[in-house]
């Protein structure tokens, strides 16, 4: 254990060393500009950008441990400020300052340990004094009359040329990391839209190889059916070989002894043509073998360059989970496992906030208390798991799971029904599966109050848009007491992926073989109508079967009508829902390279980009999410979005803002009336439960610390009263310790918001949501 602290404590050094490099390079250019840019917002736009690069390397340098140069650092940031606010002059001699400080920094950054212990401290006292008395004004603009740093400064200078590489494309590390070169990760993707762009001339030589094949068949069946011509004529010949009677039959026998030694001549010409041809169809095969294991290897190669392992981004995650956990009065574990598997950085960068939201989810929703988890004979800490593996050679399979309470079908159910998803009629008949699917849908939340961290419905809405717009799929898996799982299942690289080209409304598409469960041949009396929409039977279940040409909304051209005795479909997954759709032809799988449409269309409907096959012909690249939704949509299913337009009351709503600061009663009022809310206020609680009695209102914003009554006591006596009891109230305090944040859940608030981190699109939200 100890062995394994110590590699990834190197690690983590190391990382430290390349950003801090980062941080200083762009401190010593900002110097710079600074010293050549007037006093004015340019100057302002720039100090901000030093001031920030210095208060990141602080923080990165805390997280490694390193005092010193976290010390430094917070003199740096001093100093800045004082420039920022005008307290400290801008000087030479100060640049000067500035400038060996950051030299000094890169030297401790360079320096081996044994010469950071014999001369740090020194150089760090003298440097933080400096800076300290020039951030305190009493060195004013006369920095540089401090006293220099010791001696031992100029030897920590030597790191210098380490900071300026930075400004290269391409750096070199030493000691344990000397076998590897840094690569800016800008130039590693254009090299690697370079390398993907060769598979289209891959696909095109491969359809010049099957055009020549083509041909020359096609001169192989002429030549067979001209020979057939030839006893024919022969045998003409023949009769006209009698002795000629007129001179008219003599100059016909004439005219058909030419014709023949014409064909004998053409044929010669033919055999010799259909010769070249071969060989040319030869040489084409083999130059396109050798094009196509020359791309394929030099995509796989450079593939290979993008991949990270799984644990670059989960090693920042065991401390998030831990102090979230904190932060709501719980204990939890996180464990991972698999964390060497390899995977597109782009996909991986992708992944990080799905993650986050997946573990405050487990959290917030599915680890119990201490004290209830041990009433219940589980440990009195929670444990979440993350088990990366990859299931087959283009997918990998990433599971988040707890052992919390499980997923409240019951209150999954009644969300739905409160904004209008799905009526109470419709949710007491779905299934469990069912019921749980809906925790994706916007707006679905079991939390009882809306807080900073949660209650507002969007965390799993998140992470299935962001895990669909990759190209994968989530599924979950709930049991009471017993936890719940998430199946999340994403591609190992992006940009080129396996496709299923078909046909559908004379069109050509390509659907993303990750997508696709099956493809299939159904024989047309295996189509049976159930509630008006058309099924087929798969593993004993019944699937819809709808037409793709009727979802893109394209013409069939009759294709429905031709005479066929088997309908061939392309069964599409996403999650628990299954769609079969119905084409005119299925023409084969392929890799193909999948090109954005532009900024004009970034977002069209069922449409993910576009790609150009071998012949030279650009197919649309379906969404396979976007593809069910529509399907579901064209079939009957119910919208969640057009049920919660339906739902929204086209009346101006009226709030209630309670708040005793006539500074902040007037912020919320012109807030909420610009947002279009007819507002009344009122000072304290007393006055607001007078206002609510003797007028009507649609919801209430109280601040909570007020004189005579304070929010927690006007949102219980609210509630108490069977007329205002369903009003929603959003409570908005100082107050953010978890006790505040539980006497509002207890009092029966529905939204809790604290100030210091107030947000007006937040608040906004909350109120779209609860009216």
């Amino acid at each position: 254990m100890a062995r394994k602290n110590d590699d990834f404590q190197k690690r983590l050094l190391a990382t430290f060393r390349v950003e801090a490099n980062e941080h200083l390079q762009a401190m010593f250019s900002g110097l710079a500009e600074l010293e050549k840019t007037p006093a004015g917002n340019q100057r302002l736009e720039t100090l901000e950008r030093v001031y920030r690069e210095a208060h990141s390397l602080k923080g990165a340098a805390r997280a490694v441990n390193l005092a010193e140069i976290e010390s430094v650092c917070h003199a740096l940031e001093n100093v800045f400020a004082g420039l920022k606010s005008s307290l400290v002059a801008a000087s030479p001699s100060l640049f000067d300052l500035l400038h060996k400080t950051l030299d000094a920094l890169g030297g401790l950054l360079a320096a081996d340990a044994q010469t950071q212990t014999e001369v740090r401290k020194p150089v760090v006292a003298t440097l933080i004094r400096q800076l300290d008395s020039v951030a305190s004004g009493s060195a004013s603009g006369d920095a540089g009359n401090a006293s220099p740093p010791p001696a031992a400064t100029p030897a920590l200078t030597v790191a210098e040329p380490a900071v300026t590489a930075g400004t290269e494309s391409v750096q070199q590390t030493s000691g344990p990391g000397s076998g590897t070169i840094r690569v800016y990760t800008e130039k590693l993707d254009t090299v690697m839209r370079q390398a993907e762009e060769l598979l289209a001339p891959r696909l095109t030589a491969g359809q010049r190889a099957a055009e020549l094949h083509e041909c020359r068949t096609a001169l192989a069946v002429w030549k067979k059916e001209r020979v057939k011509v030839a006893p024919a004529l022969r045998a003409v010949e023949r009769s006209f070989m009698q002795p000629a009677k007129t001179h008219g039959a003599a100059s016909e026998r004439r005219e058909l002894t030419r014709l023949l030694e014409y064909l004998e001549t053409e044929n010669a010409l033919l055999t010799g043509l259909e010769d070249r041809l071969a060989k040319l169809e030869r040489s084409a095969g083999r130059d396109q073998r050798m094009l196509a294991v020359m791309t394929d290897n030099l995509l796989h190669d450079v593939k290979e360059m993008h991949l990270l392992p799984f644990s670059s981004l989960l090693e920042v995650l065991p401390r998030f989970t831990r102090e979230f956990a904190r932060d709501q009065a719980k204990e939890a574990v996180l464990v991972i496992q698999g964390g060497e598997i390899e995977i597109d950085r782009r996909i991986l960068e992708e992944m990080k906030d799905p993650l986050i939201h997946m573990l405050r989810n487990c959290i917030d929703h599915g680890i119990e208390m201490p004290a209830e988890r041990e009433r219940k004979h589980k440990p009195t800490h929670g444990t979440i798991t993350i088990a990366i593996s990859q299931n087959d050679s283009g997918k990998v399979e990433i599971l988040v799971a707890d052992d919390g309470a499980g997923i409240d079908v019951a209150r999954v159910k009644s969300a739905a029904c409160k904004i209008g998803i799905v009526s109470a009629e419709e949710a007491h008949k779905l299934g469990e599966q069912e019921a749980i699917a809906l925790a994706f849908q916007s707006g679905i939340s079991t939390n009882p109050i809306i807080t900073d961290s949660s209650g507002r419905g969007l965390g799993l809405a998140i992470v299935r848009e962001k895990i669909e717009r990759l190209g994968g799929a989530i599924a979950v898996e709930s049991r009471t007491d017993a936890g719940t799982s998430f199946r999340m299942v994403v591609p190992l690289t992006l940009a080129t992926f396996r496709g299923i080209l078909v046909r559908a409304g004379e069109q050509l598409f390509v659907i993303p073989a990750i997508n696709v469960e099956r493809v299939a041949r159904a024989g047309l009396e295996e189509i049976r109508t159930v509630e008006n929409r058309e099924t087929i039977p798969l593993d004993g279940q019944p699937v819809s079967l709808v037409w793709l040409s009727d979802v893109l909304e394209l013409s069939r051209k009759g294709a429905a009508d031709r005479p066929v005795d088997k309908a061939q479909v392309v069964v599409l997954s996403l999650g628990l829902t299954r769609i079969a759709f119905r084409v005119e032809e299925i023409l084969g799988e392929q890799e193909v390279l999948v090109k954005a449409l532009g900024p004009q269309l970034a977002r069209v409907r069922n449409v993910a980009g576009a790609t150009a096959l071998g012949t030279g012909q650009v197919a649309p690249v379906l969404n396979a999410p976007d593809l069910i939704k529509s399907a579901m949509k064209l079939a009957g299913a119910p919208s969640a979005h057009a049920a919660i337009e339906q739902s929204t009351d086209l009346k101006k709503q009226s709030i209630l803002v309670v708040e005793d600061s006539i500074t902040s009663r007037a912020l919320l009022k012109n807030l909420l009336e610009a947002a279009g809310y007819t507002v009344a206020t009122a000072v304290d609680g007393v006055d607001a439960y007078t206002s609510l009695k003797t007028g009507a209102f649609d919801l209430v914003v109280s601040d909570v610390e007020m004189p005579r009554m304070d929010g927690f006591d006007l949102t219980a006596k609210v509630r108490a009263d069977k007329r205002l009891s369903e009003l929603p109230i959003v409570l908005v305090t100082a107050l953010e310790s978890r006790e505040h944040r539980e006497r509002g859940v207890d009092a029966g608030a529905n939204a809790y918001i604290v100030k210091s981190s107030f947000d007006q699109s937040n608040l906004l939200e909350v109120i779209g949501r609860l009216i």
